[in-house]
């Protein structure tokens, strides 16, 4: 099995401007919160993905994949940690996303305390490929944020880049522990796992999002959910982008850098540049 890209953790602060929390994406109300809503699934989710890869810790062997697991957990946290920051603002704003933020945290727990780990690893691996795709997918639309404030657009440029850096490492622990796709078990475990994830994930985020969106008078905003139209489903939106690479999931023998993107990571400079050179210093 061989580690194409070792993850690098990056200690990053962004500065995110609090007074433009809802508002932050030139597209406005809408749009913002559509990522915004998303947002609030990260803290939780990321230690949910921590914890399920770290039951499987010991079985690994190979020193490259040990690294990058312990890479992959620098990461998360991370993303936990400046996530918790954003949706902090969001919520200052007006927005519920302490609560739905909570019931999100049960429903991860009720998977921790009723579910085999092994389950747990394969919810994890397949909401990394998820998380994954819709990562490339706003790295290869760089219009999506084209023109949004400087801290929100590098937040999320910077956890798109490395939730690419380290897509696979899930993906390689899963393997190791639980079986490739010759292990018939194994392939059905990682592919209907995935179906279910997605489908819990929109279901619970899109109400959230359109919730989110009511209380502060965006529902009868034309103009703004063209914009989310555009974004999402349009020619150059995200959903459209990432149709296929979801469903080549499937293929049996896929592999996470089938999908090989890591030119994107040559990037990091480009985007983040600033912010690096401050972490350096």
């Amino acid at each position: 099995m061989a580690i194409s890209i070792l993850p690098i953790r990056r200690n990053l602060k962004f500065n995110l401007n609090p007074a433009k929390a809802l508002t932050w994406h030139r597209d406005g109300l809408n749009v913002s919160q559509f990522m915004n809503t998303m947002s609030l699934f990260f803290p939780v989710g990321e230690r949910f993905f921590i914890d399920s890869v770290r039951n499987y810790r010991d079985q690994i062997t190979d020193p490259e994949l040990k690294k990058a697991v312990t890479a992959f957990i620098g990461q998360e946290a991370m993303h936990g940690r400046e996530h918790e920051e954003y949706n902090d603002f969001v919520a200052q704003a007006g927005i519920p996303l302490y609560a739905q933020e909570a019931f999100v945290a049960r429903l991860l727990k009720a998977v921790q305390d009723y579910s085999p780990q092994s389950f747990q690893l394969a919810a994890t691996v397949a909401l990394e490929h998820l998380t994954a795709i819709l990562g490339g997918g706003l790295l290869d639309l760089p219009e999506i944020l084209e023109g949004a404030d400087d801290g929100y657009k590098a937040i999320w440029n910077w956890h798109a880049l490395e939730e690419t850096e380290h897509k696979a490492v899930a993906f390689d622990v899963y393997q190791v522990a639980i079986g490739d796709d010759s292990n018939l078990g194994a392939y059905a475990l990682r592919s209907g796992t995935l179906v279910a994830a997605t489908g819990i994930f929109f279901a619970l985020m899109i109400p959230y999002y359109v919730h989110n969106v009511r209380i502060k008078g965006g529902l009868t905003d034309l103009k703004g959910w063209r914009a989310v139209a555009k974004h999402t489903w349009g020619k150059k939106g995200i959903f459209r982008n990432i149709t296929k690479p979801w469903f080549d999931w499937f293929k049996p023998g896929f592999h996470p850098w089938d999908h090989d993107n890591s030119e994107q990571l040559k990037n990091f400079d480009a985007l983040l540049g600033d912010l690096l050179k401050e972490e350096a210093a």
